[in-house]
């Protein structure tokens, strides 16, 4: 890989699904940003998903909102497909609310090593292990001084699907695509785009890179569903080879135990009983063969 140009182009690409306000939220603060993204990218399934989002909110800066099928993977291949011209996509959920000078911090991660090829930012607090933050919260935070500045940059496993960056010279060389296989939310979809992009270039977390997500409940996926894909995801990704089949059956085993677990007392959040339900009866279909993401889509 090749420097960076001195002004490289910047894409940010948010897949969105049923939270139309904290969109519109996002894209204000996205605006506010010290160094600004030459385009933001947005597909949606439903037209009211984007309701609010208008290219006002960004003056100056070129909104594009597409159209495409409801699935992540399936949403940020659309974006990959209106990226091709630029040097780096970065890709936030649309409830990741970064700092103001997170796209500044982001580029000086690439810059800092030609041979990163793509990054992950610091989560300062992440509303998806508990209830959810609302944006007045996120917000609040990210106004206050910060006190310590910590540029780190650390080799990871893996990126968090929330907040990851990419460089598209890698991506293009090597024609990396998020597995559709993967469909609705995509259980462990991050992990498997980085780790099949690792053996091009270095995976880093850029401590300097700081966000909170909320964790929204809005536009999930049921409880039944999500847990099928705890289980199934991860070990279909080990037979694939993009992830190990020790990480797998520990992934697969912990979040069967904790469903167990917690259906006693569940989180008022948390379908915890639909969780474990989808956990047994991906159970048995592994123990008959079956590694199939998509039958999901079937529950």
């Amino acid at each position: 890989m090749t420097d960076l140009p001195v002004e490289p182009k910047v894409i940010v690409g948010l897949a969105t699904s049923g939270r139309a306000p904290v969109l519109a939220s996002l894209i204000r603060e996205l605006n506010r940003q010290s160094v600004r993204p030459d385009r933001i990218v947005i597909c949606y399934k439903n037209p009211t998903d984007i309701e609010g989002v208008t290219p006002a909110l960004v003056p100056g800066c070129d909104l594009v909102l597409l159209q495409g099928s409801r699935g992540l993977p399936a949403q940020r291949n659309v974006i990959l497909d209106h990226a091709r011209d630029a040097d780096i996509v970065l890709f936030l959920d649309d409830d990741f609310f970064p700092q103001h000078d997170y796209i500044e911090k982001m580029l000086a991660v690439f810059r800092s090593d030609s041979r990163i090829a793509g990054m992950t930012g610091k989560v300062l607090e992440d509303g998806a292990v508990g209830p959810g933050l609302t944006v007045e919260h996120a917000l609040a935070a990210l106004a206050k001084p910060v006190t310590s500045w910590d540029n780190a940059i650390v080799d990871v496993f893996n990126t968090y699907g929330c907040n990851m960056a990419f460089r598209l010279d890698v991506i293009r060389h090597t024609g990396i695509r998020f597995d559709e296989n993967l469909p609705l939310y995509a259980w462990y979809e991050d992990i498997d785009f980085s780790r099949r992009i690792l053996p091009y270039g270095r995976i880093v977390r850029g401590e300097g890179a700081q966000g909170i997500h909320l964790g929204s409940k809005k536009g999930k996926t049921s409880g039944v569903r999500l847990g099928y894909s705890q289980i199934v995801n991860p070990l279909y990704l080990a037979r694939k080879g993009s992830y190990l089949w020790g990480h797998a059956f520990r992934s697969a085993g912990r979040h069967t135990l904790i469903n167990v677990v917690r259906s006693v007392r569940p989180e008022p959040w948390v379908d915890r009983k639909g969780r474990m339900k989808g956990n047994w009866l991906a159970w048995r279909d592994v123990l008959r063969g079956r590694l199939r993401p998509g039958h999901i889509l079937d529950l």
